[in-house]
Parts: C-alpha cells; structure tokens; sequence
C-alpha cells in the first residue's frame, strides 16, 4: 500500500482539523510523516510509535457535500465538520441527515424555504428524495403514523440560541397545514397560538440568545383516524424559576414583565401602580432592559390576542396581569433590619406592600406579620420566631417564585383545556422541545438537571440508533455481531440510583441543619471510587461528573435551597385566603382543591366535600423535593418516548456572535460531541457503515467489469463475482437480501480501483485524442505555410514585376530629358543663327523704308474696317438681348419673384396694424373706466346730497313714520287673530276626526277579541301535550343552574375555612405567645366583610334549643362563636330582601290583575294562574332547601356547643356573653315575625288566586276591582311628615348610641344594641350590633 499523495486530516488548535497531503511514502517504523498543506507549506507530523496512530484520511471530493453524513466513505469527526462546513458556508444549506439525525445549523437570518409551497411540496415525499429539511421529518413522521398506526415523536435539542423554539414550530406549522382540522374548530390556529403565550411567560434574553425558552416543553399534537387536528396537550418541565428573583449582566427577566412595564400606560392598566421596567428590582438587574428589534408592547398586544384566541376570559387575563404586577412589587419591598440583622420589619405604609396585598386581594396586617416571621411547630406549643434579613429576602424571593410557577401551571392548564377535545384520539406526534446538554465557568443546580435530562436522552438515542442498525441487519440476513458503544448508564447510575446524588440531596434537604458543604462531603464519601464522579483538588464544596459530552465542575452552594424550593406555609395560607377566587384556586392543593363538575354522557357530577376539614399535620411539608418531581416527570417522558417512533433533530449553534452564515469549528465540533451525532456516526462505522442496493452498485462500478460478466441478466451475482475478485478478505463486505454492506473504508479502495480504472482509461483517450489534435495541428500548419507560400511568392514577382516596370520608364525618361536637351541647346543656336541673319538683312534693306510705310498704312485702315465691323455686332447682339428681357418681364415668374418682396412687407405691415389696434384697444378700456369711476362717483356725491336734504326733512316726517308704523303693526295683529280662528277650527275637525277613528278602533278591537278568544281556545288545546315538555326543560335548566350554584358555595366555603384556619392558628399562638395578643375581632371582621354566599347557607331553626343547651352547660363554660351570630344576622337580612321582593311580586300582580280586568279576561286568567302554580312549585322547592338549610345549621350548633364544653372562658366574658345571648333571642324573635309575613304574604296569594276564580264566572269585570285598603288615601304631606319623624328617630338612637360606645360604658351600648334588635331597618341594626360588638370586644 502506498501513502503518497494521500489526503490526511491533522489536528489544528484554531480550525479543529487541517487538510493535507502527504509527499512521501511512509514506512512501518517511521517517526513521522512528510506533509504539505493547503497553502504549500511543508509540515512533518509526529507518530506515535506505540499507539501507531496515523491520522484521519480525507475523503474523496466526489463525497464532500453529500447530504447523509452516513453516504461518507471515511466516517470520522473531521470529515462530518467538513461536510457541515462546505455544505453550510458554499452551498448555504443548513440541513443533513445524519442517518436518522437531521442536524440544523442556525443561519441567524430569515431564509425562504418555510412558506406555504415549501410544505406542499415535502408533503407526500419520501425522506431522501428531496434535500434535508424539517418538513421532510415532519413528513416522515406524519406518514410513519398514517401508515404503521404508531404513535410518533420529534426530538428537538441543542443549546441555548441553537434554534431549538424555532424548528419545533415550524413542525407544529407542517402538521397544521397538512393535518388541518376537518371542522371549524380552527384548532390548528389554537396549537400555533399557544407559541407566543410560552414565549411571553417562559422565554428570556440570554447572553447567547435574545428568546432563549427556560423550560422544556413536550406537545402532543392528536388526530383522528382520518389524521386531522383534533387537539394537542403540553407538558412542561424545569422551569426556571431563580429568573424572576436574579437576572446576570446583559440578562432579561422574562418577557411578560417587559411587556406589562411596557402596556402600563393603557387605561386598564391604571390600578396596577406599574412605570418602566428600570424602576422595579426583579426586571432591572441585568441592565439593560431592552432587546434591539423587538418592540415589547406590540408583542404584548400580540400575546393578549393568543389568550383571548384560546379563550382565555378578559377577567382573568386581568388577573394574570394583577398577579404579574403584584410579582413586581413584592421585589421592591424595603426591608428594614433591627437588632444587628437578627431581626427586620416591613413598613406598614410601604407602598409596594399595600399594592402587593389590595392586586392580591389579601390581608395586608397578615402579610406584613409573616414576610418578617415565620412559625416553628412542636408537639407541645408553637412559637413564631422573627426572621433574619437574608432570611426575609430568601422568602421573599421563594414566595415570588412560587407564584409565578404556580401562575405559569395555571397557564399551561388552560391551554391544555383550550386545546382538549372531546373526539376519541386515534393517535399523535409529539414535539420535545428541550434544552441541550449545559457547562459554564459556574454550574449549579439547574444545569445539574439540564444535564441530567441529556443524559437520559442520549441514553434512549443510542438504544433507539442501536436498535435500528440490529433491525437493519436481520432485515437483510446479516449475521449480527455485538458492537461496542458508549453505554452512560453508570452515569445515570450516579444520579437516579439508590444512594445516588439525587437521593443524597433529598436526605440532606430533611436534616433540619443541612448544608451544601456536608451533602457535599457526603457525596466525596460515598462516590469517591465512581469513575464519573471526581472531587476538584482546589475545592470542597464542588463536585466533578463525568458525562457523555464532557467533564462538567458542578458548585454545590445553593442546591439544597433550589432542591428544597421552600415556601412558608403561612405565607401560601393567607394567599388561599384571598378574595380573588382564581388566586385562591392557584395555591390549592390538587387533594385539597374542589373538583370541577364533570360532564359525561349529558350526566353532570357533582363532588361534595365534607363539611369538617380533615386534621392537617403542623408544619408539614408544601410539596416534594424539585429534584424528586424532575425524576418523575423525566421518567414518564421517557415512558412515553420509548411507546413511540422518535426521530431526532439536533440544533447547532454556529458561533456566538449570532452573525449570519459564520462557521466557528470549535463551537460546532463541541455540540456535534455533546448532541450525540458523532456517536451515532461511530456506532454506525463499528459495524457496516456504507450500504448500497444491487442497481446502484451495479451503476457505479459496472467498469471494473469484464464484458463477459456484463452479458449476464443476474445482477447479485454479477456483484458476487465482482467484489470476490477485487476484495480477497471476506469480512470487509457482506451480501444481505437487497443491499451490499461495507465496512468502513472499503467504499473508499472501490472508489480509488474506479478512478484508477478511469484513469488508466482517460490516458488512453487523452494518447489517441492529443495525437488526432496534434496531426490535425500539422495539418492546419501546412495549409498554412502552402499559403503564406503562395502569397509570398505572388508578393515577390509582384515587386519583380514592378521594379522592371520603374526601371524601363526610368530609360524612357532620361532618353526624352535627353532629347529635350539636345533640343534646346539646338533651338537657341537656330534662334541666334536667325537673329543674326536678321540683323544683317536688316541693314541690308534699308534702303526699302516707304514700301513700309505703305504697308503699315494699309494695315490701319484694315484695322479701322475690322473695328467698325466689330461694334456694328455688338449693337446687334445688345438689341436682342433687351428684346428677351422686355419678355421676360412680362412672363408671369418675374411677377412672382417680384411679389416675394412685397408679401414680406404687407405681413410687416398687417403686424403693425395689430399692434396699433391693441394699443387703442387698451387705451378705450382706460377710458371706459375713468368714465364709470367717474359717473359713480358723480352718483355718489348726488346720493350724498339728497340723503343730507333728506336729514333736513326726515324730522318733519318722523312723526309720520312712526303713525304708519302703528297701522302696519294693527293689521299684523289682525292678521295673527284671523290665523288662529282658521288654526282652532282645523283642531277641532282634526279632533272628531280621531275621535271617530277611536270609535272605529274599538269596533275593530272587540272584533278582535272575540277572534283572539276563538284562537285561544284552540291554542290551549293544541299546547296542553306541550306544557308538560316545556316544563321539564326549565326545570332541568334550573337544576343545572342550582348544583352550580352549589359548587360555588361549596369552593367558597373552603376559602373560608381556610382563612378562619389562619386566624386560629393565629389566636392560638397569641394566646400562648405573652405581650402579643391580637385584637379578636379580626377573626369575625375577616369572615364578615365577605360577601361570599357560602356562609349564608342555613336558616335558623329552633334556636332557643340550643341557648337551652348552652345554659344547661354553663356560663363559665359556655363560650359563643362571632361567626355563628354574624351568620344569623346575615341570614335574618336575606328574609328580610326575601319579603320585599315577594311584596314587590304581589304589588307587580295586583297591577297586572287591574290591566287584565280591564283588557283580557279568559286567556289571561289561565296565564295567571300558571303562573301561580308556578310560584308554588318554586315555593315548595324554597321551603325543601330550607329544610336542608335547617339541618346543616343544627350541625353547625353541635359543634359550637361541643367546642364551648372544651373550652374555659373567664369571668370577664360572662357578661359579653349574657349580652350575645340576649341579642341571639332578639333575632329569633325577629326571624319569628318575618315568618309571620311570608304566612300572610301567602294567603293574600291564596286569596287573589280565589277572587280570579270567582272572577271568570262574571261577565261584565268591573274595572275598579282592586286589594283591600289599596284606595286608601295617604295625604302626601302626612307621609313626608312620618318619613322626617323616622329619620329624626334614627339619628337619635345613632348618637346616643355613639356616646354610649365612646364614653367607655358597655352595658349601656349593649342595651342600646338590644333596643335596635327590635326595629324593623336590617342594615341598620346589623351595622349598630357589629359595631357594638367591636367597641365591647375593645373594652372587655
């Protein structure tokens, strides 16, 4: 085997892992390796001789970019880092699969592959036919459901800012669309909505993350046997609860706050007392307060529009944010200390208090008391102990986290109920959005859990990938062997076991005095020879846990706080005592709360609870450790993930500073090691890890072939064939039923046999195609030498040709210059012959000089003629030439040339003309206008003039004036009489005129009644079979209505209870405790001032039973209950609106009998008497619930009368008592006399019963038939005259009343009392009693 030119991985300390290839072979026994890398640098790589550890080989790049991490021939972590790296910054994909593993890398940037066509066209896909996706394993899992009937489950994890919210909501998006609901119940709009209240209440700024979730969460989505949306439930764990009391630098709390802080300027929101977030200590200590980008008011908007869709009521989504707000307050609480911080107090006119206490509706004295104490129990008293500051402020801060979990419960419950059906689920997929595995410079308990949780998960993985490889194998008949992998149930072992850490810490958390440092010497002891368990050499509080991911450093300082979560009772009593129903229900215990009415098969259920509270142990225990729950609820996670088909979806987060598309090797190799991908790659390299089917691998090696195996039809075997040949050692490949299997690398030597094949091939071709290029080349070369030949050559003799040419007129030339010379040289001898030879002939002649002069006169006179001739022509010529021009002017072209000129002018002057005119044409306007302002002002002045001669004249006229003013105002006068006249006789005709319609109306209306009265009498026969139907509806209706109303009483009854628990414990504790003893009236105070109907459930009985019972016990025994004679005087006020609304029903009848009488008279009598037996049905049920009232009161006096036998008073309530006992018979004469009007309220009924009877018989009713006494007369002034008398009566008894409680003198309050107890005001004198009460209670 040779190495060189191999590609190699090595280790980088900034990338991970560097690329490089190595340029020497190496030799078994070599100390080192020969490398260069990619930017041609040379590197030696150091071997270790003992481990003989060569480093990771690179895969081919026909590999790199696949989109299964398994399809990788090499399968190790450098080439998985490589994959993720060139497909997520090249390609910008940011999914793979990873075998059954979708691994996602957050892009930090909104990308467009999540709308609506991206989800229709995954739906129906299978898995590996289009690129990875979340849709696709949504699709995956959705189809897996519809096809194998089994329950399905999407596993969703990585760190904090890794994306793990984002992709579990688009999946719940994918199965919205596709799995739509096939009613209109829009449920699929209720499962997305619930994303923003989750992330309203449980999600918060991080340091690496703006919306990191808090919590994990767990959806099951349900469907129908037709797989549509029927409804979804959630489950929850570990929320972080330390947030709402304690945000680290650049932290958030959670959203709502900021939210709340944010909307708190809206008008509904006036009474919760907030302002901006800075100013509260729960929401300011991170910093800053604000995320860039996110308006937090209009994610409030958005968040009360997700609870008012999952119908969440306006009342209670006002109470959240009371709750919200009043979580606020109670963090900015000024703590006072006293006594050298051993004690501290709480203002009573602290402002955050008296916000906190009125938003909760709670006892604002109660609550100041025991935010600073706190009460120890023993068998043998109870004492109340002051708190130290920090121990104020560590309750403080667990009572603000325990609202807040208790209202986050409260919350997912409502959703759970908004998205339950009542459809039969067929079947679901759940979304497990959970938090990845966590390690920090400091580790606490919260990351203990996180951890814990991932190690319960990888656990399930690896079974879940193990289980899949074994089913593959047996599948395809390979013979399974055992593959060794990373087994962390030890680990697990560690925490959950018996005696294990979580056990240790629960022990500790019940030792009164535990400590973190002794649970942590504890754990050194016991798990100092665990090999996952190991003690820092620098600490003895800390702790060091061997996970699967990494070595994590645990500090143990606040883990028995965290694991406690302790709440003190006290403080949890006085919230079940609020007067907010919905925060009561909040701190009820789930044994202890009263169950709802459920509804079955249109049967309602009622559950009672006993009217005597069962016995509650003294300072128990409010809930279970946190670790304990978490075990629980993680255990029944893993219950439900192990019933169902997971598929896994691990989140990576690519670098810290959130920038889009930046890949941080390190970063990622830590969370591929932590999320269990490079796991699931190892298990899958230590068996087979590269699979083909028979066709590809057919297609992709079909030519290492022969031609002779190719003929064949059998593919299998031709693949036999082959891989015999070319693998000698059997156990690198198996043959299963559809697939080949490989061991690691052995695709690899296929690939290099192929590319050495092509290779070998490719020379071949690139030998015979250079040669065909090269003669080609030579061919081309030649063609073009013969023609640069040719045109050379044809240049040459072109040039030949042309020097011949120059040459021979250069001959031609020089013989003609030289010609030419010769010539004139010749010429001017001959001219200088002659000229001579006329000189000399010339002298020679000279005696011949008048034949010349005869010549030369000749000469002129021929000259003279030729002259004459010549001038004789050109006067001839001239004469012509006028004659053409006098035509041509006469010709019409000459006019025309003429007339260009003259048109030019004419324009010139029309322009001209216009002009002109313009200009008078403005200067008339002018004129026109300074002749009308000179007219109107020559009016003017003729107006002025006469109006002045006017003046002069007007005062002998104005008498004249003012006489016709006069006539003109008498006949107006005259005018307005004759109107009248005309408008009385149109009133008077207009008046006979109704009159006579009148009279025609009541034609037509006895007419009428005599059609009615036939009509009726067929109605009443048709509707006497429907009357009885009728009837049993309103009577089921008002059963419902009743048993209600009952459970109310009975929900209410308990918060009372409950409260009068609170101040028994708190008068024991009094009593026992010396110098501070509270005033008693608190007690009857807090259960009177309710308005709850609950208490008013009885009626007094035979009350003089039991005062004799009481007086035969004693008086010094004997000791009277507040509540009971707060109860009878409430009850004694309900008779008393009872007989005033029965009064107003009789007032009402006899109206009606009046109008009846007069208008109807058959048909109304039945009505009314329906009527009545009605109101006597209603009666007989009255009087059967009062019965019952009857029974519970004589209940509750037994056990007043047995607790009065157990108790002592002193002498110095005696004469308190005698005064209760006397009011006591006061009232039962009272409730005696309001009896008696009820009896004579019903036979006055009975009576106008009799007469209607009567009455039908009649045939002319008369129309003033009325009740007895009702026409007498009462003056008005006699009654406003009794009225003052009454009032003057009343402040009377109020001020003697008033000086009788305030001069100190009891007993003359009391029989002031005693005297009202006989008047007939019920408000009055209960307010008096309970006033006397409280004044006697002070004085006594």
């Amino acid at each position: 085997i040779t190495y060189k030119n191999l590609l190699v991985w090595i280790p980088d300390p900034d990338e991970v892992w560097r690329s490089a290839e190595i340029i020497k072979d190496y030799k078994e026994g070599d100390k080192s390796l020969q490398l260069k890398l990619e930017d041609e640098t040379l590197y030696e790589y150091p071997i270790d001789l003992q481990g003989n550890e060569l480093p990771f080989l690179r895969n081919p790049d026909i590999l790199v970019g696949q989109n299964d991490l398994t399809a990788l021939s090499y399968l190790h972590e450098p080439a998985v880092l490589h994959n993720l790296k060139v497909r997520f910054l090249e390609s910008n994909h940011i999914y793979t699969y990873c075998g059954i593993v979708l691994v996602a890398i957050n892009p930090y940037e909104q990308l467009p592959i999540y709308e609506q066509d991206v989800i229709y066209a995954y739906s129906g896909q299978n898995m590996g036919d289009m690129d990875p996706h979340i849709f696709a394993v949504a699709e995956e899992a959705y189809k897996q459901m519809a096809r194998d009937e089994k329950n399905q489950s999407i596993i969703v994890s990585g760190e904090s800012g890794a994306g793990k919210t984002v992709s579990a909501k688009y999946a719940m998006r994918f199965f919205a669309t596709v799995g739509g609901s096939a009613s209109e119940t829009n449920i699929e709009a209720k499962v997305l909505a619930s994303s923003p209240i989750m992330e309203a209440i449980g999600n918060a700024k991080t340091t690496r993350n703006d919306n990191s979730s808090r919590f994990g969460k767990y959806i099951q989505i349900g469907f129908d046997k037709r797989y549509h949306i029927i409804g979804a439930n959630m489950r929850t764990y570990l929320l972080e609860k330390s947030r709402v009391v304690f945000q680290a630098e650049d932290e958030r709390n959670y959203h709502i706050f900021y939210q709340l802080c944010a909307s708190s300027s809206l008008p509904e929101f006036k009474d919760l007392g907030l302002t901006c977030a800075e100013d509260f200590f729960y929401t300011s200590q991170g910093g800053d307060t604000s995320i860039d980008g996110v308006d937090d008011a209009d994610d409030f908007e958005k968040t009360r529009h997700a609870f008012t869709l999952l119908g969440v009521k306006e009342s209670h989504q006002m109470t959240i944010f009371r709750i919200i707000a009043a979580i606020l307050h109670l963090g900015n609480l000024e703590i006072q200390g006293e006594r050298d911080g051993e004690a501290c107090s709480v203002s009573s006119e602290d402002e955050h208090l008296s916000n906190f206490c009125s938003l909760l509706g709670v006892e604002h004295s109660q609550m100041q008391h025991w935010l600073c104490h706190r009460k120890l129990v023993t068998t043998a008293e109870t004492y109340v102990k002051s708190m130290s500051l920090h121990q104020v402020v560590n309750a403080r801060n667990a009572l603000a986290k325990h609202i807040y979990a208790q209202l986050f419960n409260w919350i997912v419950q409502h959703i759970n109920k908004a998205l339950h059906t009542t459809v039969k689920q067929h079947s679901f997929i759940g979304v497990l959005d959970i938090y990845g595995f966590e390690t920090f410079e400091v580790n606490s308990f919260e990351q203990f859990c996180i951890n814990y949780a991932n190690e319960k998960l990888q656990q399930q993985f690896n079974s879940h990938v193990f289980k899949l490889e074994q089913e593959e194998y047996m599948k395809e008949g390979i013979p399974w062997t055992l593959i060794d992998f990373y087994d962390n149930q030890p680990c697990i072992d560690l925490i959950e076991a018996k005696l294990g850490i979580l056990d240790l810490l629960d022990e500790e958390c019940k030792v009164p005095k535990g400590t973190d440092q002794n649970w942590a010497q504890k754990l050194y002891d016991r798990h100092a020879t665990s090999q996952h368990f190991q003690k820092p050499r620098m600490s003895n509080t800390s702790f060091i846990i061997l996970h699967f991911a990494d070595k994590v450093e645990y500090q143990s300082e606040g883990f028995l706080e965290k694991n406690r979560d302790t709440v003190y009772e006290e403080q949890i009593n006085i919230l079940k005592a609020s007067k907010y129903q919905m925060v009561a229900d909040l701190f009820q215990e789930e044994k202890e709360a009263v169950p709802a009415t459920a509804v079955r098969k249109g049967t309602p259920r009622i559950s009672v609870r006993s009217a005597r509270p069962a016995f509650k142990a003294a300072n128990k225990e409010h809930r279970k450790t946190v670790g304990h729950q978490f075990r629980n609820s993680l255990h029944l996670l893993m219950e439900t993930l192990n019933a169902t088909t997971p598929h896994y979806v691990r989140c990576i987060k690519p670098n810290d500073e959130k920038l889009p598309f930046k890949f941080d090797p390190k970063r990622a190799v830590q969370q591929l090691r932590a999320c269990g991908v490079l796991e699931t790659i190892r298990i899958s390299a230590a068996g087979f890890p590269s699979r083909w089917s028979y066709p590809d691998f057919f297609n992709r090696y079909r030519v290492l072939m022969n031609k002779r195996d190719l003929c064949k039809n059998d593919k299998r075997q031709i693949c036999q064939t082959l891989l015999e040949d070319l693998i000698k050692d059997p156990d690198k490949f198996q043959f299963g039923r559809t697939k080949i299997f490989f061991r690691a690398g052995q695709v690899a030597y296929l690939e290099k046999l192929r590319a050495d094949k092509f290779r070998a091939a490719t020379i071949m071709i690139q030998k015979t195609v250079r040669g065909w290029l090269q003669r080609a080349k030579y061919q081309r070369l030649r063609r073009a030498t013969l023609t640069l030949q040719c045109y050379a050559r044809r240049h040459l003799a072109r040039r030949l040709f042309e020097h011949l040419r120059r040459t021979r007129a250069a001959i031609i030339l020089q013989k003609q210059y030289r010609m030419l010379r010769m010539r004139q040289a010749f010429l001017r001898v001959r001219n200088a012959t002659l000229t001579i030879q006329a000189f000399a002939r010339g002298i020679c002649c000279t005696d011949d000089l008048p034949g010349t002069m005869l010549v030369e006169h000749k000469a002129t006179i021929l000259q003279k003629y030729a002259r004459g001739w010549l001038c004789h022509w050109r006067r001839l010529r001239a004469r012509r030439q006028l004659q053409a021009l006098r035509i041509e002017a006469r010709s019409a072209q000459h006019l025309k040339k003429l007339n260009i000129g003259m048109e030019n002018k004419v324009v010139q002057l029309q322009r001209k003309v216009d002009e002109q005119n313009k200009e008078n044409k403005l200067l008339n306007e002018q004129l026109s206008m300074l002749t009308s302002a000179h007219s109107s002002e020559v009016e003017k002045l003729k107006k002025e003039l006469q109006q002045y001669q006017q003046t002069q004249q007007g005062d002998g006229n104005q008498l004249l004036s003012l006489q016709e003013e006069m006539e003109r105002l008498r006949m107006e006068l005259e005018r307005a009489h004759g109107e009248r006249e005309v408008m009385e006789d149109s009133h008077s005709k207009e008046r006979d005129l109704l009159r006579k319609r009148i009279s025609d109306l009541e034609e037509e209306n006895t007419l009428l009644k005599q059609e009615k009265e036939e009509l009726n009498s067929r109605i009443l026969c048709q509707s006497e079979g429907r009357k009885n139907s009728e009837e049993n509806i309103q009577m089921k209706k008002e059963l419902e209505e009743e048993r209600s109303r009952y459970q109310n009483l009975v929900k209410e009854y308990a918060s009372l209870e409950q409260r009068y628990d609170n101040l028994r414990d708190e008068m024991t504790i009094i009593k026992q405790t010396p110098g501070h003893r509270r005033n008693p009236s608190n007690q009857s105070s807090l259960e009177s001032d309710s308005n709850n109907p609950s208490i008013c459930t009885s009626e007094i009985g035979d009350t003089e039973d039991v005062i004799q019972q009481v007086e035969e016990i004693g008086m010094e025994k004997a000791a009277m209950d507040m509540t009971l004679f707060l109860k009878l005087q409430k009850r004694v006020r309900e008779l008393e609106l009872e007989r005033r609304k029965l009064q107003a029903q009789l007032e009402k009848k006899e109206q009606e009998i009046k109008k009846s009488q007069v208008i109807e008279t058959k048909t109304e009598v039945s009505s009314e008497h329906e009527d009545f037996a009605y109101n006597s049905l209603k009666r007989q049920e009255l009087e059967s619930e009062n019965k019952k009232l009857k029974n519970e009161l004589n209940e509750l006096r037994k056990a007043i009368a047995d607790h009065a036998m157990q108790n002592n008073s002193s002498n110095d309530v005696q004469d308190s008592y005698n005064l209760l006992l006397n009011q006591l018979k006061s009232a039962n004469e009272e409730l005696e006399v309001r009896k008696e009007e009820v009896l004579i309220l019903r036979s006055q009924i009975m009576k106008a019963a009799q007469q209607k009877e009567t009455g039908e018989n009649m045939e002319n009713v008369s129309p003033n038939a009325s009740w007895p006494n009702s026409d007498r007369h009462v003056d008005q002034e006699d009654a406003i005259e009794a009225y003052q008398g009454m009032c003057e009566t009343n402040r009377l008894e109020l001020f003697q009343l008033d000086r009788a409680v305030f001069s100190g003198n009891p007993q003359r309050a009391c029989a002031w009392a005693v005297c009202l107890q006989s008047s007939s005001n019920i408000k009055r004198k209960s307010l008096l009693v309970n006033k006397v009460l409280s004044e006697s209670h002070i004085l006594l």
